[in-house]
C-alpha cells in the first residue's frame, strides 16, 4: 500500500490551492497516491529551519536561501539523481530569470522552481488615474507621486512592506540594482551602494502609509485591494492573485521596478521551490508528482488556474494566462529576468531577520547609514564563520 505523503507549503491561496488541485489531478493516474498538505505562515516560510521540516515532511515548498544549510545537513534529495537530464535541462531553459539556478548548489539540483516571484511594483490603475500621474518609471517619479499625494490630503498614499525581513530585502534589491548585482564580497556589502540604498529608503519612509513599517507583502496587498488608501508600492513581492478579477474588491496591477540606473535590475528573487525530503517514504512517486507540477503544461494550465503563480517561462509568456491576470507576467518579466539571487551559504538565514532589524532601526532612528552598514557587515562576516 502506498503511504500517505505529507507536504508543507505556506499559508496563502497561491501557496495552497495549486498543490491541492495538482494532487487531486495526479491521483487520477496514481489512484493510491495521496499527499496531505499542511501550511505555515509567510514568516515561518521565510525563517523556519529546513532540517526540522525535512524530518516531518516528504515534500517541502521552500525558499532558496536555505539550500546551503539543507545540503550541509543532507536533508534533501538531489533531484538530478532521480530525474531525467532532459527534464532538468528543459526546466533550466524555461527558467524565469535565475529562478531554476537558485536551487542549484554544489552542482546538483535540490528543488524545482514551481513558483517564481521577485520584488516588482504594484499600483491601483483606477486611483493612479485620479492623481493624473503615470506609473513611476524612476525613483524621481516615485518621490514626485509621493509628494503630490501628501499635498492633496486625500488619504491616498504610497506604501511599502517594511517589516524586518522585507526592509532588508528592499535594501538588498536597491543595493544590488546600484552595483549591477555585485553587492557582496568576502568583507560584506558594498559600502557606498548600501548607504545610498539605506538613504533612499529613509527618504521614502517619511511618505509611506503608516501600516508600512509593520507589514509584509500580503498585508499590504490586501489593504491595497480592499481600500482606497494605497495607490502605489515601489518594491513588493508580486502576487498574481490580486491581478485577477474578483480576488479582492479592487484590481491591483503590477509592473517593473523603478530605476536609478538604466534597467530594472537587482530585484531580489523569491518564489518557491518544490523539494523532496531525503527521508521521503515514496521517492519515485514524489519525483513523478514534482515533475508533473513543474511541467510547462501543468504550470500554464491547472497550476495557474487554481490560484498558483507559475515558475515556468511558458506560463509567463502565455497569452491566456496574461489575459486573465491583466498582464501580470508580461509586465514584470524584465524585472524577473534581471533579478538578484540572495546568498545561500549555511548561516545566511540567521542574518536576514537580524539585518532587517538594523535596517528598520536606521529607518526609524537618527543613526547614520555608515554605522548601519558596519553593523550589517559585522553580522555577515560572523555568519560566514564555519560552524
Amino acid at each position: 500500500i502506498m503511504p500517505t505523503l505529507r507536504g508543507i507549503t505556506w499559508d496563502h491561496v497561491r501557496g495552497v490551492a495549486p498543490l491541492i488541485a495538482t494532487t487531486q489531478e495526479f491521483q487520477k493516474i496514481r489512484p493510491s497516491f495521496h499527499i496531505e498538505w499542511d501550511k505555515r505562515s509567510l514568516k515561518d516560510f521565510e525563517d523556519y529551519p529546513i532540517d526540522v521540516l525535512a524530518e516531518k515532511y516528504d515534500l517541502i515548498m521552500l525558499d532558496h536561501p536555505c539550500i546551503g544549510t539543507a545540503v550541509r545537513k543532507k536533508v534533501l534529495l538531489p533531484l538530478n539523481e532521480w530525474m531525467p537530464e532532459e527534464f532538468l535541462a528543459d526546466q533550466k531553459r524555461n527558467s524565469v530569470g535565475p529562478s531554476f539556478d537558485s536551487y542549484t548548489w554544489e552542482g546538483r539540483q535540490w528543488a524545482l522552481a514551481v513558483d517564481t516571484a521577485a520584488q516588482v511594483s504594484a499600483y491601483r490603475p483606477d486611483l493612479l488615474e485620479r492623481t493624473g500621474h503615470a506609473v513611476p518609471e524612476t525613483w524621481d517619479d516615485v518621490f514626485a507621486l509621493a509628494a503630490a499625494l501628501s499635498e492633496t490630503g486625500s488619504g491616498m498614499n504610497v506604501g511599502m512592506p517594511l517589516n524586518a525581513t522585507h526592509a532588508f530585502l528592499s535594501f538588498m534589491s536597491l543595493a544590488a540594482h546600484l552595483t549591477g548585482g555585485k553587492l557582496l564580497d568576502e568583507a560584506g556589502v558594498n559600502g557606498e551602494a548600501a548607504e545610498e540604498a539605506l538613504n533612499l529608503l529613509k527618504r521614502l519612509v517619511s511618505h509611506v502609509h503608516g501600516m508600512s513599517l509593520a507589514s509584509d507583502p500580503i498585508q499590504m496587498l490586501d489593504r491595497m485591494g480592499e481600500t482606497d488608501e494605497l495607490v502605489y508600492i515601489p518594491l513588493i513581492y508580486g502576487y498574481v492573485n490580486y491581478s485577477i478579477e474578483g480576488f479582492r474588491k479592487n484590481l491591483v496591477m503590477f509592473t517593473d521596478i523603478p530605476v536609478l540606473r538604466e534597467e530594472p535590475s537587482g530585484s531580489v528573487i523569491g518564489g518557491v521551490g518544490l523539494a523532496i525530503s531525503a527521508k521521503c517514504k515514496a521517492v519515485p512517486e514524489a519525483v513523478e508528482y514534482a515533475m508533473y507540477v513543474a511541467s510547462g503544461d501543468c504550470q500554464k494550465g491547472l497550476y495557474f488556474e487554481s490560484g498558483g503563480q507559475p515558475g515556468h517561462r511558458q506560463a509567463w509568456l502565455d497569452e491566456n494566462v496574461n489575459r486573465i491576470s491583466h498582464g501580470f507576467f508580461r509586465n514584470t518579466l524584465k524585472t524577473l529576468d534581471l533579478s538578484y539571487v540572495r546568498p545561500r551559504y549555511p548561516g545566511y538565514l540567521d542574518i536576514q531577520e537580524k539585518a532587517g532589524e538594523i535596517v528598520r532601526e536606521f529607518l526609524l532612528g537618527t543613526e547614520n547609514g555608515k554605522e548601519a552598514v558596519r553593523k550589517i557587515n559585522e553580522l555577515y562576516r560572523e555568519s560566514k564563520k564555519p560552524a
